[in-house]
């Protein structure tokens, strides 16, 4: 994949997971914002669950920032397509689909099957 074209794609994506961010976040402060006279006890509990996921979809938005800038970063060393763990370069096909993936596929499984 050429550089500019993956720079282009991940400045893209970087932007839509920042708007993502932000739209989780301001979901979180407008929850803390309903009255809580005259609720049904059951909505204490519908609230505390849809706080613990908007808390874990913001991780994986923040996660996912994190590995874009990452590839970023490898852009600018100019080890982008490169497998972080043998060094292969990566088909052009995964970071079509992926274009934040640091790692082959098979570099990719064997780091899934130790955790």
């Amino acid at each position: 994949m050429e550089a500019a074209v993956a720079r282009a794609r991940l400045e893209e994506l970087l932007a839509e997971l920042e708007a993502s961010a932000a739209v989780v976040q301001h979901a979180g402060e407008d929850a803390g914002e309903r009255p809580t006279l005259d609720q049904h006890p059951a909505d204490s509990g519908s609230n505390l669950a849809d706080a613990d996921r908007e808390e874990a979809t913001l991780e994986i938005v923040l996660a996912q920032q994190e590995r874009v800038r990452e590839a970023l970063a490898r852009l600018d060393a100019g080890t982008y397509g490169q497998c972080v763990d043998c060094g292969r370069e990566l088909p052009d096909a995964r970071l079509e689909v992926r274009p934040e993936a640091s790692r082959c596929v098979d570099c990719q499984q064997r780091r899934e099957s130790l955790r």
